[in-house]
């Protein structure tokens, strides 16, 4: 049985419900420019690289430069984070859980290092080794680089870790870059793959659960 040498843990819809919130900036932000923004589209970005989006934003409309045109979601995604975090069920009891027993946690999303940090400090002191960023690589999510990147600053081979993700283009990234990968959809349903197992809630899940996936 492999040890499990890490987990490394998507932010947005995984760790913390703000989805709905980069959801509703998009919208305001395509109104803005007169156009219009549906869930479906914003479905579609969930969990992709912030300059992939602004891609797409810019298509909707929006006449703004890309590095631009991410600082303005983020500052309204901070904004209303700083006025409510909502964090997933069984999220923080995992994570507590996982630092408790001495399993190193990474975070790996797509969200900027501004917007990451912004998150962090609320997280239960020592929960995070290090964390990996959207502005910190050069391909992002579903592209493997961001998991594999989170594995080698702790040494470890990514095939030793278990990736927690809500969407699909964060599974993809996590899949291939070899993780053992537990799914919780949130804001889109997951397909069945090999090395991916769904669960509805993360309320319930411990540490050897997790410990469980390698030896699936």
């Amino acid at each position: 049985m492999t040890e499990l040498a890490a987990v490394l843990w998507d932010m947005d819809g995984t760790l913390v419900d703000t989805e709905p919130y980069w959801i509703e900036c998009e919208q305001q932000l395509v109104a803005e420019y007169g156009g219009t923004w549906s869930h479906e589209q914003a479905a579609a970005l969930i969990g992709s690289d912030l300059l992939d989006a602004a891609a797409k934003l810019r298509q909707a409309g929006v006449e703004l430069e890309p590095v631009a045109l991410v600082d303005r979601l983020m500052d309204g995604v901070i904004q209303r984070v700083k006025q409510e975090l909502p964090w997933r069920p069984g999220a923080r009891e995992l994570l507590i859980e996982c630092r408790d027993a001495g399993i190193r946690c990474v975070l790996v999303t797509m969200s900027w290092r501004r917007f990451a940090d912004a998150v962090l400090v609320s997280a239960p002191d020592g929960s995070f080794i290090t964390t990996i960023t959207g502005d910190e690589v050069t391909n992002g999510k579903p592209h493997p680089e961001p998991y594999l990147a989170a594995a080698r600053t702790l040494g470890v081979d990514s095939n030793s870790c278990v990736a927690i993700e809500d969407s699909r283009t964060g599974v993809a990234s996590a899949l291939a870059a070899g993780c053992a990968t537990l799914g919780v959809p949130h804001v889109v349903t997951l397909d069945p793959a090999p090395n991916l197992t769904i669960a509805p809630t993360l309320v319930g899940v411990t540490v050897d659960d997790l410990r469980g996936l390698l030896a699936d």
